[in-house]
């Protein structure tokens, strides 16, 4: 019996996967050789995905009156300040891929940096981390957005940030998700004055779903960037007000420190897999290149439609994944900072020498028996936030834009500057709780130096075709899980020939290297596949999670139709026209 199962699978999956539809006539409805489960939004001109509508549509507004998709994906961003600003904001940081229809591509690094006077000695033994004026970083999210649009915006800058000023003064109304994040946040939130009074009605009574949201001193704040350009965030009105508070109550940035920031360009990380070529965020993210060591290892094993879910597929998984994150630990670090031998990481001869250290039985490899490059200036990063957010833009001229951007925990640091409406990230914070947590294991990654970039794992990704077309702009929220929900969707898309949507929602796993174990999405790992895996050695997680929150873009090869689809797991909304 169980051999006749085996040669019925086997002969499935040799069989070409035919639509489930056909017309009157015997012609099969074209399936793109996989039956699609849940279609995506489609659209023929433009598409954008975000976690909130309002932002959704604020980027579609703005490709409508002629902007590029540079032109929405700034628009987007400052949107997602005022209606998301759970993660969406102005005094955070975070990383953009851009590739334009001529074929140049550009990474944007705005991560927020480390202020002068930081000193760990300043938080004392017991205080809660990341929470206060202390825990924030230098912001990098209006010098990127900036920048971004500078290089290749179409609009005026005045004009792509009217909707977001729009938003913040006639106000927008709250979410169910923003009420019950909100609940959960009360006992930090209440003792920031300015914050409280956003949103718990100046106490301890959190924001409903339905109640009218204003930031009057957001809009304000927005009105002065558009009207003075990007230049008044760090040394005009609204820097002074920055400078001011912080003094005020002790914090560690100033002035000088707003003054001296700078957002970067640089060429995003370029891989290749199955022909597909990958553009994503070097370093100081370290998320471009664990995506491309882990697609690099899967690279030298088929995975083929039929073998998702199975033991297989999740033994090959877990194994590229430790590896990546293992390489992670050794020598992620800000090149301001130290180093990294990065051509060797995604070198041909090292992806070939993980791949042989993958056990054939099925079993996990020791970790003594993995192979390393020679020890590396960097470290260990220190745990990173999951409440982060993504958008992805892509225009009529086939202009994509991959982007995402963080204030770390919810609501970042808690605080909102005073007459700013500005909420702050906790990046100083972070990496502080990650010193202690290590207990000075970790050698020269993110240490307090000014000026240093917390070692994100964001990495916005865009997928070109392997006759150079482009195809998918994607990206995730997760912390340190990003790079492996992002290797999960472009395997699905690729090998198992998932259409967008399904690629998307299929369930997910993790496995970080340190610990041991297998974290996985309800459905990730079934019962029988389950007991394998822990028969060959494996470690699960008993508690199921949910991981990621996927925002995409593509293009159709054929119909050169916009496709796009925000993930289920956290909410949010594509849209095109």
């Amino acid at each position: 019996m169980d051999r006749r199962i085996s040669l019925l699978l086997t002969l499935a999956l040799a069989l070409p996967l035919f639509s489930q539809e056909r017309s009157q006539s015997g012609i099969d409805l074209d399936a793109s050789v996989r039956p699609q489960i849940s279609q995506p939004e489609r659209a023929p001109h433009a598409m954008v995905a975000s976690t909130h509508e309002l932002a959704t549509a604020v980027g579609l507004s703005i490709l409508r009156k002629g902007g590029n998709a540079v032109d929405a994906a700034v628009a987007v961003g400052f949107a997602l300040a005022v209606v998301h600003p759970e993660a969406g904001n102005l005094g955070g940081g975070g990383y953009m891929v851009v590739r334009m229809k001529d074929g140049r591509v550009k990474a944007f690094d705005y991560k927020e940096a480390v202020p002068a006077a930081t000193r760990i000695e300043a938080f004392p033994a017991g205080t809660r981390v990341p929470v206060g004026y202390k825990s924030a970083g230098v912001p990098g999210t209006v010098a990127g957005l900036a920048l971004a649009h500078q290089r290749f915006g179409k609009l005026p800058w005045a004009t792509v940030l009217l909707p977001a000023q729009e938003l913040a003064a006639k106000g927008f109304p709250a979410s169910q998700r923003m009420e019950l994040v909100l609940r959960v946040q009360v006992p930090v939130m209440k003792q920031f004055p300015e914050t409280a009074k956003a949103f718990l009605h100046g106490s301890d009574q959190p924001l409903k779903q339905g109640e009218l949201v204003k930031q009057p001193d957001l809009a304000a704040t927005i009105g002065r960037i558009r009207k003075h350009g990007p230049k008044e965030f760090y040394e005009g009105e609204t820097a002074r007000l920055i400078a001011a508070d912080m003094k005020a109550e002790g914090g560690f940035m100033t002035l000088e420190d707003l003054k001296a920031y700078q957002a970067l360009e640089k060429d995003p990380l370029v891989g290749t897999y199955r022909g597909n070529k990958i553009l994503t965020m070097p370093p100081s993210s370290s998320g471009g290149f664990v995506l491309l060591e882990m697609l690099n290892v899967l690279g030298h094993f088929d995975m083929k439609p039929g073998m998702e879910g199975s033991v297989e597929s999740r033994h090959l998984l877990v194994e590229a994944m430790r590896r990546g994150f293992r390489d992670r630990m050794l020598y992620a670090a800000d090149p301001k900072v130290a180093p990294m031998p990065m051509d060797q990481l995604l070198s041909a001869a090292y992806a070939d020498r993980m791949a042989a250290t993958i056990r054939k039985d099925g079993k996990p490899t020791p970790i003594s028996e993995l192979p390393s490059l020679a020890p590396g200036q960097g470290g260990v990063s220190p745990a990173e936030s999951p409440h982060t957010t993504h958008f992805s833009v892509v225009d009529e001229e086939g202009n994509l834009v991959s982007n995402t951007y963080t204030l770390g925990s919810f609501y970042g640091a808690q605080v909102i500057i005073r007459k700013t409406g500005v909420l702050l990230g906790d990046m100083v914070g972070t990496i502080v709780a990650g010193e202690r947590a290590n207990r000075g294991e970790r050698r020269k990654a993110n240490p307090l130096t000014p000026g240093a970039r917390l070692v994100s794992t964001m990495a916005p990704t865009i997928i070109i075709r392997p006759d150079g077309s482009p195809w998918v702009a994607l990206g995730t929220p997760g912390g340190v899980t990003i790079p492996s929900t992002l290797v999960q969707v472009v395997v699905n898309l690729i090998d198992y020939k998932m259409p967008l949507r399904d690629a998307i929602e299929y369930p997910r796993i993790h496995d970080a290297f340190v610990p041991e174990q297998i974290d996985a999405e309800p459905g990730a790992v079934v019962f029988d596949v389950g007991q394998k895996l822990t028969e060959l050695g494996y470690k699960l997680n008993p508690k199921l999670r949910a991981q990621g929150d996927i925002h995409a873009v593509a293009i159709e090869e054929k119909a050169n139709m916009r496709q796009g689809w925000s993930d289920g797991r956290r909410g949010g909304h594509a849209s095109g026209y």
